[in-house]
């Protein structure tokens, strides 16, 4: 699933029709069955901004459109006329450029998405003190890797980020929240942030847990592991041999 930073790449492409008014239309039948075409078509568009992983266009008229793009959804910016391939869900058509929506399970215009969301982790500066708050409102049994990828909590972390994030501040995915200090919490935070904003820029590092399961740890030499975490069932990566193995590092718990 495309993280935070893939979307705040995604607003930055997406900018360049802002100011202008867009043809707007829905290729795709199931794009058609949103209304969103009919509704924003001929609309100028005022603002685009990245929100954990979701994208908010606003258009004049006070019409918000949120984008989220689930596991396959795409967002892509070309010239105006290039050949068409497949069917997309959505165009937005302006003078010199047009952006196009493909696989886009998430296409609906509403206004009130932020209450449901906490502070986006690539905020600038990231609001540490807010999401701390968030965890330890959260019941303190939940797994430190569970808990920041939940997006009432912390918007924008998924899997991978939250892997690379707890490998390098040295916390297991599986320390519990209420076993965690507010210096571990807003180390992983900070971690995260960081690696995170130099995604968004093109700096992008090594993976060093992420999909590695049965390597190196690239620290201290143990075979990375990997399993299923949460009612999501999003596997977790993280090493057992240094990400704080006396509190969890190992793994979960036995059944």
């Amino acid at each position: 699933m495309p993280e935070g930073d893939s979307l705040h790449r995604a607003a930055r492409r997406l900018r360049v029709l802002v100011g202008e008014r867009l043809e707007v239309e829905a290729p795709h039948p199931r794009g058609q069955l949103t209304g969103v075409a009919e509704r924003l078509d001929g609309r100028r568009l005022e603002s685009v901004e990245a929100v954990g992983k979701n994208l908010l266009l606003r258009f004049e008229g006070g019409l918000v459109l949120r984008s989220h793009l689930r596991m396959k959804g795409r967002w892509w910016v070309r010239p105006r006329g290039s050949q068409q391939l497949g069917r997309p869900w959505l165009v937005l058509r302006g003078s010199e450029h047009e952006a196009i929506q493909v696989n886009g399970p998430v296409l609906e215009l509403e206004s009130d998405v932020l209450r449901r969301l906490g502070p986006d982790i690539l905020a600038s500066p990231p609001e540490v003190g807010a999401m701390l708050e968030n965890l330890r409102a959260a019941p303190q049994s939940l797994p430190l890797g569970e808990a920041l990828q939940r997006q009432r909590l912390v918007a924008g972390i998924g899997n991978m980020w939250m892997s690379e994030a707890l490998w390098e501040a040295r916390l297991s995915p599986w320390l519990r929240l209420g076993d965690a200090t507010d210096e571990d919490l807003s180390r992983a935070l900070e971690v995260a942030h960081r690696l995170m904003s130099d995604s968004v820029v093109g700096v992008r590092g090594r993976r060093r847990v992420y999909r590695r399961p049965g390597r190196p740890c690239p620290r201290c030499g143990t075979p990375i592991r990997s399993r299923g975490q949460g009612d999501a069932n999003r596997t977790a990566y993280w090493c057992p041999g240094c990400q704080s193995p006396s509190r969890g590092g190992d793994g979960p718990p036995a059944p």
